[in-house]
């Protein structure tokens, strides 16, 4: 079986599309599935993560990484579709022709958004675009404070528009930003349960929505 390609994209920038990348890739390798990674951002912030990473594991690092832009970005798609089980890409913060090709690729976009006013106008455009390709989508509410009602609000917004929102959404905890550090992951380092039980969460719920898409195809 092919690959399913997850593209994590907001042309916002500030969204947090790095990190959940990097975290879920972490988590969704603890569990056993093949994961390449995919980096076609120009800030290369994947990159320098995995770096750490790769210094700090060597060979115990089962993750791949690809760096590619343009015109390879095809070709090294269907060369991890046929190796390993999930693919997820770090798509840049603007409607770039790598960005445009990253959603056209996706069996599922994802898109992060902080619960603010601002980013919930800014984020339209990159809804707008996974729609106009006719891919399925889904938002995450990522940095959540722990308390407020502006959360509520923004969820319920997104249903007024109809758009998908994952249940599980990402908490504004510093264990995330902490592991990025150190090339890990807080699936695999102790410390923050909380954080952790955010990231399983989450792979489940992309894991239901990825074989909802894949049945549908």
């Amino acid at each position: 079986m092919s690959a399913r390609i997850l593209t994590i994209a907001q042309q916002k920038g500030g969204a947090g599309k790095t990190t959940i990348t990097a975290q879920l890739a972490v988590a969704f390798s603890r569990q056993g599935h093949r994961v390449a990674l995919v980096d076609i951002d120009p800030q290369g912030s994947l990159g320098g993560w995995f770096a750490v990473r790769q210094e700090r594991l060597g060979d115990a690092n089962l993750l791949q990484l690809s760096d590619v832009s343009g015109w390879r970005l095809g070709n090294e798609l269907n060369r991890l579709r046929a190796d390993y089980d999930l693919v997820l890409i770090d798509s840049p913060p603007h409607a770039e022709t790598e960005a445009k090709a990253a959603i056209r690729a996706a069996d599922l976009v994802l898109v992060p958004l902080q619960p603010s006013p601002m980013d919930l106008w800014a984020t339209q455009p990159t809804i707008d675009l996974a729609l106009g390709e006719g891919r399925d989508m889904i938002c995450l509410l990522n940095r959540v404070p722990p308390r407020g009602k502006l959360v509520a609000k923004i969820r319920a917004d997104l249903a007024e528009q109809n758009l998908p929102v994952l249940a599980t959404g990402l908490g504004n905890r510093t264990a995330f930003a902490a592991t990025m550090m150190e090339g890990l992951g807080v699936a695999e380092r102790g410390g923050n349960k909380t954080a952790s039980d955010e990231i399983l969460a989450l792979t489940i719920d992309i894991g239901r929505r990825l074989q909802k898409a894949e049945k549908a195809a």
